[in-house]
């Protein structure tokens, strides 16, 4: 959903509150970040294969590539993995024709980059984008692994006023594609990783940003006061997500973790707070 603002719930916690402030920084500076992620980057030229799949970014609805200039510098250090940002038309209707698009890009990117396989992360509807392409398009041949940050996996009931949209009516719990993801996915090769937070002001109900599948080697990770804009930019999330690229997360990483925003539990496969 990007940029896209609801009204945020009245904190009633010193958390809560902490959230609704950070939500604004973020916001102010994404708003001042956005013109420069109005334009579709360059694709990079072709080279030696990196260590690790190359990563591809989707953005959120009436969002761009800017959101993610913090996460993308943290994944691409050290050179390990091509990091690129794919950027679809604000215009599009129907996010199965974007999940179609994306299908090309991977295919473009796995012949640029030397790899049979890359790595999604999608925040918001860009996740929901990503999950559709690997459960309906036999994306998951290509996809290793779906990180995916307040993404409406069950669908959202936020901000009814925007039902003329029609993206936003294929994000209710109700719609075609939400029907067609809850469909049976046996053999699916992608795991996948769910990032969600019980402050996400666009996420109505909050557990709606779980994966609950299954057919999907899902992993739900909770993130504590953080907002739906802060999720791709807060520095707890990214270290998270470049872990969650690097192999799958465990409950014993926590120790390691300096910051109570982070709390893994659980098991592999199910909920985990974080």
């Amino acid at each position: 959903m990007g940029l896209m603002t609801a009204p945020p719930p009245v904190p009633r916690t010193g958390a809560a509150l902490r959230a609704a402030l950070l939500e604004a920084v973020v916001l102010a500076g994404h708003l001042l970040l956005y013109p420069t992620g109005v334009r579709s980057e360059d694709p990079a030229p072709a080279g030696g294969p990196a260590p690790l799949p190359p990563v591809l970014l989707l953005h959120g609805f009436t969002d761009n590539r800017s959101v993610f200039v913090l996460l993308r510098r943290a994944l691409g250090a050290g050179g390990r993995r091509r990091v690129e940002t794919y950027n679809y038309s604000p215009f599009t209707r129907d996010l199965r024709v974007t999940a179609r698009h994306l299908a090309r890009r991977v295919e473009e990117l796995c012949e640029r980059s030397g790899q049979d396989r890359v790595d999604l992360v999608g925040h918001s509807l860009g996740g929901l984008v990503g999950r559709y392409y690997v459960q309906r398009l036999g994306g998951d041949a290509r996809v290793r692994t779906l990180v995916t940050l307040g993404t409406p996996h069950e669908g959202t009931r936020v901000a009814p006023f925007m039902d003329a949209h029609p993206l936003v009516r294929q994000m209710r719990p109700d719609s075609a594609v939400m029907a067609e993801l809850r469909a049976p996915v046996p053999g699916c090769r992608t795991r996948c990783v769910a990032f969600w937070s019980e402050f996400d002001a666009l996420m109505a109900p909050t557990g709606t940003a779980r994966i609950e599948h299954p057919d999907l080697d899902a992993t739900n990770i909770q993130v504590t006061g953080i907002g739906h804009l802060a999720l791709p930019v807060h520095p707890a999330v990214i270290t998270a997500v470049r872990r969650a690229l690097d192999g799958p997360v465990r409950a014993t990483d926590a120790a390691s973790r300096p910051t109570e925003n982070l709390r893994p539990t659980g098991t592999e496969g199910e909920s985990r707070a974080i």
